[in-house]
């Protein structure tokens, strides 16, 4: 489990050190830094799929995204970071120095450290990287030298062959996140398509049926069936199929002659039943992150869905971002606020951060 992120110089995260609980949900007002709580995520996913600096140029390239308020000192740096009781990891990304290469706004990995333990510390380093040069420690918690380079552009995560870091690697690459399923009138969560085993609901939701009935057969039906009628008394879903293997979802609700289809359903509906394909999946993730789940929900809805994301978290770290405190069922509550364009937690003082280290340059 994470226990500690921390982020600074990403846009209005100058400085931000959180503790995140099994349970956690972001909030705060429109512009207080959730959003980029959640792109911080996100990159951190992003360097172990060595995807960071490609990540960044959709952002408008690193100096877009680096922190722009006063009180700048120092080197050009972006550094994302997390720890847990059994590992921790950061990663320092800068500028370039000047040159004829037509890519020379693409940023350079300065530094990376992955860690035993939840602090940094020198006795406490397993795998340390300065520039392209990589150091490891040896059974006796020695460093050996680097056996060769890597490029400014690659992770350590993703190019060097060290068991440490391929079990780190893989850890975060099974973190999941979901923001923004589509429910417009051509989301691919209102198409039939074939259906496959899906324990994990795709990031469009393109395979809704299918991922509801691998609930069904290898999940928790009991769960699935509650968290519908909670959300829709009287109400619950049948997937049917035709002879090409293709699904279809119906929602039978009391009252009506015939069920409704998925091109029938209202956005919150279609929404709500993605969020149950999502949070009750068979396959449950070490860390699973959403973003704005409340979008098109009617406040009657919410309840439900934070008993859902309740159930979730006893199986997953759950993080949810959200403008909707009362997701907070059972879990931890984040406010983020903006003080003079910078990023803080709400009741939170500058020097009662948990602790944190990061690699130096």
């Amino acid at each position: 489990m994470i226990r500690t992120l921390a982020i600074e110089g990403y846009r209005s995260l100058r400085d931000l050190t959180i503790e995140l609980a099994p349970h956690t949900v972001v909030t705060g007002a429109n512009g207080s830094g959730k959003s980029s709580l959640y792109r911080a995520l996100r990159l951190l996913t992003d360097a172990a799929r060595n995807g960071a600096v490609a990540a960044l140029a959709r952002e408008g390239g690193l100096r877009s995204t680096l922190w722009a308020g006063k009180g700048r000192t120092g080197p050009v740096s972006l550094r994302l970071g997390f720890a847990g009781d059994d590992f921790g990891y950061a990663i320092d990304l800068g500028m370039p120095p000047p040159s004829s290469s037509m890519f020379g706004a693409d940023p350079e990995i300065k530094r990376e450290a992955l860690w035993s333990g939840p602090i940094l510390r020198p006795s406490a380093l397993l795998v340390d990287r300065d520039g392209p040069l990589i150091s490891v420690r040896d059974g006796r918690g020695r460093p050996k030298p680097a056996l060769e380079a890597v490029s400014p552009f690659d992770s350590m995560l993703s190019e060097y062959p060290e068991a440490w870091l391929i079990t780190l690697r893989e850890r975060i690459r099974r973190w999941r996140f979901y923001d923004h399923l589509r429910t417009d009138a051509d989301a691919p969560a209102r198409r039939d398509m074939i259906g496959t085993r899906t324990p994990v609901l795709a990031h469009d939701g393109a395979d809704l049926a299918a991922a509801l009935q691998t609930i069904l057969e290898i999940g928790v039906p009991d769960e699935l069936h509650a968290a519908i009628d909670a959300a829709f008394p009287g109400s619950d879903i049948m997937i049917t199929d035709d002879p090409s293997g293709r699904l279809t979802l119906q929602l039978h609700q009391p009252g009506l002659r015939r069920p409704l289809g998925t091109a029938e359903l209202s956005d919150g509906t279609l929404r709500y039943l993605l969020w149950v394909a999502a949070l009750l999946t068979p396959r449950p993730p070490e860390l699973l992150v959403l973003n704005e789940p409340e979008t098109s929900l009617h406040p009657d809805l919410l309840p439900p869905l934070a008993a859902l994301i309740a159930t979730a978290a006893t199986r997953s770290q759950v993080v949810v971002v959200t403008h909707a405190p009362q997701l907070a069922k059972d879990g931890q509550v984040i406010e983020l606020i903006k003080d003079n364009g910078e990023t803080r937690v709400a009741g939170l003082g500058r020097f009662e951060a948990p602790a944190w280290q990061w690699p130096k340059r």
